[in-house]
Parts: structure tokens; sequence; C-alpha cells
């Protein structure tokens, strides 16, 4: 079986092809290298492996692509016959569905589970990274504008949290912080937006940081002048949101970001990485 695994990934990366990062598989070229010498046989596996991918809800077409591929036939004469462009998830699922008792698909299972497990991982890396790196700048931006807005007009405490709430406000229909956490089930004590998804933390970052310029460029002043300031930009995105099909209030709470932040721990990170996780 090993001695299978070895060739057998030796022979896939030489038949891999890549386009603008995406690697796929030649579904002629594959079928036998998965011990299957009829091109009937192996399309009736390729039909069976789409089925299935139906039933998980994966859409077909995303990793499926039907196409056309030109064969030498004899003498030289060539002909133009059906083939497939497969992902590496479709090989894996034709992987599955195949003849069990050719040792090719044996070793193919275990080459493609272990694979797609590793690109599932690493594309679950870099969403997690993705909205710490959101997070992150969302603290920065709140800094800003905080420093900003103490000097025209707000302050104390109490003032900047309404403030923060018209924001919040004017993002979400209407709801109030404290609605959100309740809706939620966010804990009292805890930052709304370490729940947020990404979306939402580039939303609330695009709409504050729109506020801080224009109180800068327009010199707004008092507190009732850039409270409905933050308002109106916190509107016009919730506007550009609402237009694309995305209802802030209706997004599903996100996990803790204290957690993501230490399951990233436990993966050695890079040195950009490292500032994320302290």
């Amino acid at each position: 079986m090993d001695k299978d695994l070895v060739f057998l990934q030796r022979n896939l990366e030489q038949i891999k092809y890549t386009q603008d990062e995406m690697e796929f598989w030649s579904a002629r070229e594959l079928m036998g290298l998965l011990g299957y010498q009829r091109w009937e046989s192996f399309s009736e596996v390729i039909k069976k492996a789409m089925v299935a991918s139906n039933l998980l809800d994966i859409k077909p077409k995303e990793h499926f692509r039907e196409t056309t591929k030109m064969i030498v036939i004899g003498r030289g004469a060539k002909r133009l016959v059906d083939d497939y462009y497969l992902s590496r998830y479709a090989c894996y699922i034709v992987a599955q569905n195949g003849d069990a008792t050719k040792e090719p698909i044996a070793a193919a299972q275990a080459y493609f589970a272990v694979q797609t497990r590793r690109q599932e991982v690493g594309d679950l890396a870099l969403v997690e990274t993705a909205r710490l790196e959101a997070r992150e700048k969302l603290k920065e931006t709140e800094e800003k504008i905080e420093r900003v807005v103490y000097k025209r007009g707000i302050r104390l405490p109490v003032e900047f949290a309404t403030f923060k709430d018209k924001h919040i406000q004017g993002l979400y229909g209407g709801l109030k912080t404290n609605d959100l956490k309740q809706i939620r089930s966010i804990p009292k004590k805890r930052a709304l937006a370490d729940f947020d998804s990404h979306v939402e933390l580039k939303a609330k970052d695009l709409a504050l940081a729109m506020t801080t310029h224009n109180i800068v460029g327009k010199n707004i002043q008092g507190k009732s002048l850039m409270e409905r300031e933050v308002v109106d930009n916190s509107i016009a995105t919730r506007n550009a949101l609402l237009d694309r099909g995305i209802v802030p209030e209706s997004l599903p709470p996100q996990e803790d970001i204290k957690k993501v932040k230490k399951r990233r721990r436990k993966v050695l990170p890079s040195v950009s990485q490292a500032r994320l996780l302290e």
C-alpha cells in the first residue's frame, strides 16, 4: 500500500494542472492511474461522485467541469472526446465512489483524504487570520476616532459610549449594542465585535473611518453633530450591505475571537501573524 501511495502521489503531481493558483486534473488522464481502462466505466463513477456532492450540498459545477479533449486513436488520427476537469475535492469524491477492490482506488482514497484535509485546514487558517486582522484593524480605528471626538466636544466616557451606540444603531437598523448582545447570547461584559463576522468588522471599520475623515476634514464640532455624522455614515454602510443582500442584524454570531486566538497560538505563527495573537 505504501508503495502504491508513493507511486500514485508521484504520478498525480505529474498530471496535475494549475491555473490561477487552482489545481485540477483531467479525468481522462486520471482514469488509468485509478485502474480504469474504459471511459464508460469511469464516467459512471464520476456521475456517482457528482450525485454524492449534491447530497452534501456542494455544487458539482464548482468541482466537476465538463470539457473535451483531443486524443490520438491510431495511425495519427485524432478524435474529440468528452472529459472533465476535476478539483482536488472532486478527485477525493471520485476515489470514494470508485471500485474499492482496485488497489489504485484504495491508495487514491488515502492520498486525497489527507490532501483534502490539509486544504480544509489551510482554508480555515486563512479565514481565521483575515478575521483576526479585521478585528485588530477595527480596534485601531476605534482608538483613532476616540482621540478625535474627545478633542471636539465629547468629554465623558458615557458620552463616547452613546456615540458608539449611535454607530451600532445606524448599522443594525435601530438595534442597540445590548439588543444585539441579547439576541446573539453574547455576555454583557464582552465586546460585540469579538463575535462579529469578517464582513461586519470591515463594515464597522469603514463607517468609523469615514466618520473620522469627515469630522476632521469638515471640522465638525460638538457631540450632537458628531453623532449625526456617525449615524449617517453607518446608515450609508448598512445600505451598501443591504444592496448586496447582506442584512447585518441577521448575521449569526461567530466564534469568540479569544478562542480563535488561542487556537491559532497552537500553530506556529508567521512573523506577520504574531502581533494578532498577543
